[in-house]
């Protein structure tokens, strides 16, 4: 029987993260033709037919337009549709200096106490229980207070360890630094964004502006999955369930890199850049 219900709650979560997936291909789906046609609009413009008044000698091009594209490219906004928070992502093409400890804590208390980090714990917690995917903590009011609790220091934790504790240790920036269509004088497709944004849970830069291993993310994640058995119920607390956590949190934290990566992209085709 218990490992009946240690197969049901591996499929729950692995039906979380496939939903997950599906947003993000879907919303890959609406981006890339639309950076494809955007990228084709000038080569086919240079490559057609010469209008009649290309005889006209060309206006002087101020150098600040000539460089526009990258100047606009990846601008990001610190919240995302004004409600979530994106104050850890940084433009493309912007070089910063290295982050402070205090940075670092500050990073973590603003994802983790910001309001809407509590709205979300609140719409999770609701799912977790209507899939019942944790029996102890039954139903009603109280059942949904434990689901909620539960899931707050899940996040608070996670965000500790990978946001302030390792990264402070291992001197690596925890921010997210946006690729962007144009940056180092090279274009990037929309598949190779997706890419890079991925690679950024095993690849992170240091304080130093270098590139190293992710271990504050690798690590951090599985820390958090391995001390949430100090408070789940003694039947949750086996390696099953710290893995599926584990790579729950890690999944998330893909999933969250790439929707940052494009939001500059959606805030301009489609919302105009009024967010």
């Amino acid at each position: 029987m218990q490992h009946g219900n240690t197969l049901v709650k591996t499929t729950l979560g692995l039906r979380r993260m496939a939903l997950a997936a599906c947003v993000l291909l879907l919303t890959l789906s609406i981006i890339v033709p639309a950076l494809h046609a955007q990228t084709l609009a000038p080569v086919a413009s240079e490559s057609g037919t010469v209008p009649e008044t290309s005889s006209l000698p060309d206006a002087p091009t101020p150098v600040s337009q000539q460089s526009q594209p990258a100047q606009e490219e990846g601008k990001q906004s610190k919240r995302i549709l004004y409600i979530m928070p994106n104050f850890k992502a940084v433009d493309a093409n912007t070089y910063l200096p290295p982050l402070s400890v205090k940075g670092k804590f500050g990073g973590f208390t603003e994802d983790s106490f910001d309001f809407s980090s509590f709205v979300w714990i609140g719409m999770l917690s609701g799912i977790d229980q209507a899939k019942k995917d944790t029996k102890e903590f039954h139903q009603g009011g109280a059942g949904y207070g434990r689901y909620y609790w539960h899931n707050f220091v899940d996040q608070t934790d996670e965000n500790l360890w990978t946001e302030f504790l390792l990264p402070s240790v291992l001197h690596e920036d925890p921010r997210y630094y946006t690729l962007g269509r144009y940056s180092g004088g090279e274009h990037h497709s929309a598949w190779q964004r997706a890419g890079y944004s991925l690679s950024r849970l095993i690849i992170t830069r240091t304080d130093s502006g270098g590139e190293s291993f992710n271990y504050a993310e690798v690590i951090g994640a599985g820390a958090a999955a391995g001390i949430s058995n100090a408070y789940y119920p003694r039947q949750e607390r086996n390696w099953t369930r710290v893995g599926q956590r584990w790579a729950l949190n890690a999944g998330l934290d893909g999933l969250t890199m790439t929707f940052r990566e494009f939001w500059p992209d959606l805030n301009r085709i489609i919302f105009h850049n009024h967010f």
